[in-house]
């Protein structure tokens, strides 16, 4: 993890902080599936928090997200509320979409976060209409777009990457790449690296490791500065591990245990909380008590999303349009 001055110090404890939340959320949403008591799926976060952290750390509040099915740290690291997502998890009426959206599909319109999708690459085309609007409307904002790396395979993906080039529009693509489709691995359906993609519609491609939160923030604000001042769009391809299967159940046996164990001890987490106390930042003390708020923080939260009541048959009606 590259460390440049002393100033990194309020920055990465602070983004400590967003990771240990995001961890916690989703070992807390994860325990609570496996009690069968929250409906839908759950595709986990944990082992790409540092993408999240580090790219929502340079984003003006005003600034547009798109996510995809893995999403709830693009959430927490944007500032949603994470009482209402349990709510919403657990198809609450108190839920950002009140219960409708489930995890796949949960938003923030207040915070212009526009969903999560359950549809591969459905995301890119949404956040490259936000990146035109930003550019016609909403002159000095910028749209961050968050996908896997299998969704660079869809039509959809080059349609808007080339929409993008052409106009100069103010977008970030955002590549979580965790190196699986599903349970694909890479090397099997891909011949070029994913930063490489964006040579073929004339803007910059960036390769970066997802898992040091310092060095996703470094590349993430020149991407930031660069679509903010009108210079175009840019692919990040930020290179990390999930640390669970494609959902809950999924066990994952299709990867190499090895591989997996290598990749679990540069978990970003650790990663930074390494830093911290080499550099004598934190003492673990201080990074004990960050998990302890991030825990009663949760519990709190789930407490709150399960006794949220149930919607009513009246909601079947609401929030519904028609052409």
């Amino acid at each position: 993890m590259a460390v440049e001055n002393a100033a990194l110090k309020p920055t990465l404890l602070d983004l400590y902080r967003t990771m240990t939340r995001i961890r916690t959320f989703e070992e807390t949403a994860h325990k609570e599936f496996l009690k069968g008591k929250m409906p839908g799926f759950l595709h986990l976060y944990s082992g790409q928090e540092a993408i999240a952290a580090g790219v929502m750390s340079v984003l003006q509040p005003d600034d547009y997200i798109s996510s995809h099915h893995r999403g709830h740290g693009h959430l927490i690291a944007k500032g949603a509320d994470t009482g209402r997502m349990f709510a919403e998890l657990f198809g609450r009426v108190d839920g950002f979409c009140r219960g409708k959206g489930g995890s796949m599909h949960i938003a923030d319109s207040s915070l212009n976060i526009l969903g999560a999708n359950g549809v591969v690459g459905a995301c890119v085309h949404i956040g490259t209409g936000a990146a035109f609007a930003c550019k016609h409307k909403h002159r000095g904002r910028v749209s961050v777009i968050f996908l896997g790396d299998a969704a660079t395979n869809r039509g959809t993906f080059h349609e808007a990457l080339n929409l993008a080039a052409i106009w100069d529009l103010p977008a970030v693509y955002v590549v979580e790449n965790n190196l699986y489709g599903v349970a694909n691995c890479q090397r099997d359906y891909m011949k070029v690296e994913v930063a490489g993609r964006a040579a073929g519609y004339g803007f910059p491609g960036v390769t970066v490791d997802g898992n040091d939160v310092a060095a996703v923030r470094e590349a993430a604000g020149q991407a930031v500065a660069r679509a903010r001042a009108g210079q175009g769009p840019t692919l990040l391809d930020c290179r990390t591990w999930r640390h669970w299967g494609h959902f809950i159940g999924d066990a994952a046996a299709y990867r190499d245990p090895e591989e997996h164990k290598a990749w679990l001890k540069r978990d970003p987490l650790i990663l930074a909380a390494d830093l911290l106390r080499s550099e004598k930042w934190a003492t673990q003390a201080d990074l004990d008590r960050i998990q302890a708020e991030a825990e009663e923080e949760m519990l709190a939260a789930l407490d709150f999303g399960k006794n949220s009541p149930l919607p009513g048959k009246e909601e079947l009606y609401t929030h519904v349009y028609t052409g």
